[in-house]
């Protein structure tokens, strides 16, 4: 069978192939990282509430609480002792356990402990 360019043909021995120097967008590509830009720091450092108790509301309305176990650069959050705050039909809670939410779907952090919650300074009072 002739060859079709696709390779060596079978039972021959193949060359080691040319050193490429290429990087993955076919520019030149460099062993030592570039030292330019200084690393960039997290918007929101999530270290402090490991172990603790914090409220996450999501696009869509959800809101659950749970004690925050892990996360990653993504906003990626694992849960322990979660619970999800359901308002359809009527308000209840329910236990959902240990939990991966996903960092996108994600619009508010919060802590449970050390906020409360006070009444809308611009809504009408009641008299």
């Amino acid at each position: 069978m002739a060859d079709r360019g696709r390779g060596a043909a079978r039972g021959a021995r193949a060359s080691a192939p040319a050193p490429f120097n290429k990087g993955r967008h076919g520019g030149p590509q460099s062993s030592q990282p570039t030292m330019d830009k200084p690393k960039r720091e997290a918007i929101l450092d999530l270290s402090k509430y490991v172990n603790e108790r914090i409220r996450v509301k999501f696009t869509g309305g959800r809101e659950v609480t749970g004690i925050l176990k892990g996360y990653d650069q993504l906003l990626n959050l694992v849960l322990d002792e979660v619970t999800e705050e359901v308002l359809e039909p009527e308000p209840h809670t329910r236990s959902l356990g240990l939990a991966v939410l996903r960092g996108p779907t994600i619009t508010l952090v919060s802590p449970v402990d050390g906020s409360e919650e006070i009444a809308n300074p611009f809504m009408n009072q009641e008299e």
